[in-house]
């Protein structure tokens, strides 16, 4: 507690100029996210409080942040979807997963998993980010120009006999669980349907369009339509508020460019009365548990996400703890990274009872903190208060903010967040892979796979599918060198080792030697099976050096067996030299040694064997 308060006025001035450059970003990924401004508001108070308390980087400020939105918008959107369009009945299972998303982040750091982020390889996380910034820049061009699918009729009317289509499909499925479907008498559908009107069609046909405009491919679809019914007012809002961002930039950085924007187009939009179109409105008072995440809680209805939810604790897990590491660079401190996880597992957990938004550690957020002074926790618990009474005094005059504004603000977020570095890098990659007489680099072909299937699919599976191709590429390239370094050759190909120079030169042609110089896993042993069918017909010994092999899987134990077995069938001899605990350890499991291999044909170095040898092989030729 008293390192707490030791850098009162630093963190109090980091804390709350951190806070005010949340602000508005705060309530864009809200808009963004589908659940609205109060949203991205409530995860950003209650997030970067409690993750400053409970976690282990000082100096971090966390709250929403572009991929970690990217991601819940998926959870959203499905949901809702799942929930007839009805935001209100999709809510308690979208927190939930929200919730789940936290609990996992506390599991993880409380199982010490945080170390092994790292591992996570740089062309799929390049991937992701560049791919969050297209999803991004390409879905707030429609509310860039006050386009809105839900609220164009003649897009609507397209969904009229699709809608009709599915609220029958309803009224059948409703009767079958009641068990009174008959087919030779439909009279209770048609008195069902006849009770369906005209309002419920139009809703239903409002929530296909929404669904058909989501994501880049929709806003795609529908953007030919959008510019035909630009709205040049919300354009020039947008417009304005990018220029000011960036250009606001070259003026001052003592003010954040982006709160600058805010500010500015808001007032003046406001002050000259223009007919733009506000965000929803943000309510007043103090934040209120949603309890219907306990009530309501139904395991079927977040079953289909629980990846997702995994994926957004690893996404808020990466995100952090990179910024963690930027903030020990700035202050020459080391952070805590189990710590770190689970805090912001505490908080994303909090955010979503509340109703807010997950988040993680902000990378500009945190270092405008330091740069302000901040130095200890106090100052993201500072940033979260200052958050709380802008909600709580500023509410109504927030909620007059132009969607426009917001929609600018995404576009230069959408913009920043893209991997330049992993893309510039592109060209000078080396290129080890080939596809007929194409060469690419591997590297560059996990990037380009997470970076289309994240923008045009699914970003969950994109970032799977991408982990499971790097790691695939990572073992073969691994296998390859291996191999290259554990050639099979006979004794007068092959370069003997220094302890072989004294080989007697009348057992060359008895005698094969093979070198293991490297793991034997599932990637190399095909080559490894090749030994046996390698062996001269003159050879009646195979001595095996197995001094640098430090490991062998399942894969390559069994490929041991198999070449052992051959190898006893043509009664000949295997001496093992050198051979390793684990490697030992593996074969005594299976009972290699010493059914295949006694022990006394186990010699811990090479004189051992070579002292066999000179004693018990004959010269044949």
């Amino acid at each position: 507690m008293k390192n707490l308060f030791s850098n009162i006025k630093g963190d109090a001035f980091g804390g709350i100029t951190a806070g005010i450059v949340a602000l508005p970003l705060a309530l864009a990924f809200g808009v963004s996210s589908g659940l609205g401004p109060t949203a991205g508001l409530y995860g950003a108070i209650f997030l970067s409080f409690f993750a400053a308390l409970f976690g282990g980087t000082n100096t971090q400020i966390s709250g929403p942040t572009a991929p970690m939105t990217a991601v819940s918008m998926v959870v959203i959107s499905g949901l809702i979807a799942a929930n007839e369009g009805d935001v209100g009945k999709a809510l308690p299972a979208i927190l939930t997963v929200f919730l789940l998303a936290g609990l996992i982040q506390v599991v993880l750091g409380f199982f010490g998993f945080g170390k092994y982020i790292k591992y996570i390889p740089y062309p799929v996380v390049s991937g992701f980010m560049t791919a969050i910034g297209v999803i991004i820049i390409i879905t707030q061009i429609l509310p860039a120009v006050g386009y809105y699918p839900k609220e164009d009729l003649a897009y609507i009317e397209t969904f009229k006999p699709k809608a009709e289509e599915l609220i029958l499909e309803n009224i059948l499925k409703e009767e079958v669980n009641e068990g009174i479907l008959v087919l030779e008498d439909f009279k209770e559908t048609i008195i069902r349907a006849e009770k369906i009107g005209s309002e419920d069609i139009l809703n239903e046909s409002k929530t296909l369009a929404a669904n058909e405009a989501s994501g880049v491919i929709g806003a795609i679809k529908v953007l030919p339509q959008a510019l035909k019914n630009t709205k040049w007012l919300e354009l020039i809002l947008t417009l304005s508020t990018i220029f000011i961002i960036y250009g606001f930039k070259r003026i001052t950085t003592v003010i954040p460019s982006q709160l600058a924007a805010l500010l500015i187009v808001t007032g003046v939009a406001v002050a000259f009365g223009l007919d733009y179109r506000p965000i929803e409105e943000i309510p007043s008072g103090l934040p209120i548990p949603n309890l219907e995440i306990i009530t309501g809680f139904s395991l079927g209805s977040i079953s289909p996400y629980v990846f997702t939810a995994l994926t957004l604790a690893l996404l808020g897990a990466i995100d952090s703890l990179l910024t963690s590491v930027v903030a020990d660079n700035m202050t020459k401190t080391k952070h805590q990274p189990n710590k770190e996880l689970i805090g912001q597992g505490v908080g994303n957990s909090i955010a979503a009872i509340f109703g807010g938004l997950p988040g993680a550690g902000a990378t500009i957020r945190t270092v405008v903190n330091i740069n302000s002074g901040g130095k200890t926790k106090l100052s993201g618990m500072i940033a979260g208060m200052v958050l709380l009474l802008i909600l709580l005094v500023l509410g109504p005059v927030a909620s007059k903010i132009p969607a426009a504004v917001l929609a600018g603000i995404l576009i230069t977020v959408g913009i920043g967040v893209m991997d330049y570095k992993g893309l510039k890098a592109i060209p000078s990659l080396p290129r080890d892979m080939k596809f007929g007489p194409l060469k690419l680099s591997s590297e560059v072909l996990v990037m380009i796979v997470v970076l289309v299937l994240s923008s045009l699919w699914n970003l969950v599976y994109a970032v799977g599918i991408g982990l499971v191709i790097a790691s695939l590429l990572f073992m073969k390239k691994i296998g390859d060198l291996t191999i290259q370094r554990s050639d099979v050759k006979p004794l007068k190909d092959e370069k003997g080792w220094q302890d072989e120079a004294d080989f007697p030169v009348n057992l060359k042609e008895e005698v094969f030697i093979k070198h293991l110089k490297g793991p034997l896993f599932f990637g190399s042993t095909n080559e490894f099976m090749e030994l046996a069918k390698q062996i001269p017909e003159t050879a009646d010994t195979v001595v095996i050096r197995l001094d640098r092999m430090q490991y062998m899987d399942q894969s390559g134990l069994y490929a041991m067996e198999d070449v052992l077995v051959d190898l006893k069938k043509n009664k000949i001899n295997v001496l093992f030299v050198g051979l390793l605990e684990q490697p030992r350890y593996m074969m005594e499991r299976v009972g290699m040694i010493p059914e295949l291999v006694p022990e006394a044909h186990v010699f811990n170095d090479f004189k051992q064997c070579l002292n066999w040898i000179k004693s018990n092989v004959e010269d044949k030729y």
